[in-house]
């Protein structure tokens, strides 16, 4: 699944999830809401992923 407001990578077992709306310090919506579920289930899913990480893009995390 592509995703809009969060980026998902998997690199050395790790799942790294990243808000990605910067212009907006990163807060949260329905769309992402539903993006990180997505990407929650996708992590469960993948046998080789042993830990999940969620950061946000520029700087802030989250509003």
């Amino acid at each position: 699944m592509a995703f809009s407001e969060i980026a998902y990578e998997v690199s050395d077992r790790i799942a790294t999830i990243t808000l990605r709306r910067p212009e907006r310090l990163n807060a949260f919506t329905l769309t992402m809401r539903a993006e990180l579920i997505e990407a929650f289930d996708q992590a469960d899913a993948d046998d080789d992923v042993r830990a999940v990480v969620v950061t946000g893009a520029g700087r802030a995390f989250c509003a």
